[in-house]
């Protein structure tokens, strides 16, 4: 099975070779989608301006044309010079029914395998998970599952910050209340409530506050108790967003866990190794490296500190470290950064400084996958009324509600019920949010992710729900269809055709870290499916046996297609709705 567009891309580029030279074999053919066949290839206007002789655009698409050959459809030279590229039904349905014989749907594994980490999620140990944690989540989840699919070997990198100076009055603050209740709290997602109590102490208790600077000394040097303490208060946070993970049906486990901490016992040799190679450079008393092209409103070099005045290290110098513990241990080809927007400047540097060290290479590549902000119906950062970051946990809770009573009336026993108000609900909100371009803000709006009409999660649920109630209907489990795919219909053909696109915006995702190409395809799918289910009865009485099987076949892939999409987005899907 081959996507289409590729298909015509390549016979294109070998007519263009063959009529105006192999120097042109590498042109692009520019082949969209079209109101008026099935692609057209526009590639003729520009080519024209680039050939000596400038001949007119409707000459060369009609040499492109003349030489295409064998095509597997018809091809016409419209208006100035536009190729509309039409296929025949007979290869939309041989096509089709290669993906369906393929158990992949169509998806190619990568070869060779790469190694991608990707780092995402990352909330801060002293604080409990809020809106804005959920996007780094589900992005870098989805990328994780689309290069998990892909064949390629993924490393999940959850950089939580787990260590610092709060670390000594929190600590302390464990110890005046206890370690039972200070766990009770951390493991109930009250750790903002930890942490300003903790921090109120400290601005108002010298005492305390002598005792939380005598513990951040005593935790950096590696006392026994003190660790002990640490890892409490760690284990009880740990298990507080693995609950969160859980309710978002995320892939992130304890294993994945490589935080702050982690890089401890590297910060020195880094700073050391980029000093004697001298990469960093003392400025004012701090240890800097100044990537070139950096600059601050001043005009002069913008520093990349990586070790303070007053010896202390920051976020710089631990993401150099994991720089090249990535490249070095983990042996990545890729990297993927999923973190907001405004980080972009830092890592734009840091990049830059692991290049000019060596611990960067050419042949490893690292990306910000830049993350935009969630937006209120204000257009404002979205928080509570009082102004608070709302707790990710309430707004999970809240999807959760919201779409149990929109079920409430259709009839299941209460063990059906919760198990499709948590889907719905938590896959509305993973949908909305990957839906639009990761690095785009986008307004968190609950009456519109919830509907049943649009490009939401709950209507992605309902087409596949519909489809499998066709076969409930027929008496048909869908793993039992054989075929043939047989094209009748201009419905069928249109669907046929849209699920051919499947593997090439799986890879694409996967190439450019773009999940919301597959919503949009998804979303095009069902619409396709709707059209189709209008239009040509499957299991209806009166329609024909070969007909049937076809169609049949149809749904079968079809509802292949948008489960293995939701997977990989890391939404779920209910046999029925």
């Amino acid at each position: 099975m081959t996507d289409p567009q590729l298909v015509l891309t390549e016979r294109v580029r070998l007519a263009l070779a063959d009529a105006f030279g192999a120097e042109f074999a590498d042109a692009d053919p520019l082949i969209r989608p079209s109101q008026f066949a099935d692609f057209q290839a526009n590639v003729a206007m520009s080519l024209a301006r680039r050939l000596p002789d400038r001949p007119k655009p409707r000459d060369v698409a009609q040499a492109i044309a003349d030489r295409l050959g064998d095509f597997p459809g018809t091809v016409e030279v419209s208006g100035p010079g536009f190729l509309n590229i039409t296929l025949s039904d007979a290869w939309i349905a041989e096509q089709a029914a290669q993906m369906f014989d393929d158990p992949r749907a169509g998806v190619p594994t990568t070869a060779p395998a790469a190694t991608v980490v990707i780092d995402y999620s990352a909330p801060n140990a002293a604080k409990e998970m809020h809106v804005g944690h959920l996007r780094t989540t589900i992005v870098g989840d989805a990328l994780a599952r689309v290069h998990e699919h892909l064949g390629n070997r993924v490393v999940r990198q959850n950089h939580l910050g787990d260590w610092g100076t709060p670390f000594g009055m929190l600590i302390e603050h464990l110890l005046d209340i206890g370690e039972p209740a200070a766990v009770a709290q951390l493991e109930a997602g009250e750790g903002t409530e930890f942490y300003q109590a903790a921090r109120q102490k400290f601005e108002a208790d010298e005492t305390f506050k002598r005792r939380a600077r005598e513990r951040v000394t005593t935790l950096q040097s590696g006392d026994a108790d003190t660790l002990r303490l640490w890892h409490v208060f760690m284990n009880a946070t740990i298990r507080y967003f693995n609950k969160i993970y859980a309710m978002l049906g995320v892939t992130l486990t304890d294993a994945d866990i490589a935080g702050e901490s982690m890089y401890n016992d590297m910060l020195a040799k880094t700073c050391a190794d980029l000093e004697a190679s001298g990469v960093a450079v003392l400025s004012e008393g701090a240890l800097c490296v100044f990537p070139p092209g950096f600059t601050g409103s001043d005009d002069k070099p913008l520093p990349l500190i990586i070790r303070k005045s007053d010896g202390g290290y920051g976020y710089a110098t631990t993401d150099l470290a994991a720089i090249r513990y990535r490249v070095h241990d983990l042996k990545a080809d890729r990297i993927l950064y999923v973190v907001g927007n405004d980080q972009a400047l830092h890592f734009q540097m840091v990049f830059a400084a692991a290049r000019m060290a060596g611990w960067l290479p050419d042949s490893v590549s690292a990306e910000h996958i830049q993350i935009g902000m969630m937006l209120g119906k204000d257009g404002r950062r979205f928080k509570t009324r009082s102004g608070e970051s709302v707790k990710l946990s309430d707004l999970l809770d809240e999807a959760i509600d919201r779409a149990r009573a929109a079920i409430a009336d259709r009839g299941y026993d209460d063990a059906a019920r919760e198990e499709i108000a948590r889907a719905v609900g938590i896959g509305a909100v993973k949908y909305a949010d990957l839906s639009v371009g990761h690095d785009s803000e986008y307004v968190f709006d609950f009456d519109r992710m919830l509907t049943l009409t649009g490009n939401t999660g709950p209507y992605m649920q309902y087409a596949q729900a519909r489809i499998r109630s066709i076969f409930r209907r027929g008496g048909v489990d869908p793993a039992s269809v054989t075929g043939p795919i047989v094209i009748g219909e201009a419905a069928e053909r249109a669907l046929a055709l849209q699920l051919l696109g499947f593997p090439a915006v799986v890879e694409r995702v996967g190439e450019a870290a773009e999940p919301h190409r597959l919503c949009a395809f998804l979303f095009d799918t069902a619409t396709a499916f709707t059209t189709f289910f209008e239009n040509c009865p499957v299991v209806k009485e009166g329609v024909p046996a070969d007909t049937r099987a076809s169609r049949l076949a149809l749904c079968a892939l079809t509802l292949r297609v948008l489960e293995t999409g939701l997977n990989l987005l890391g939404v779920p899907v209910p046999d029925r709705m």
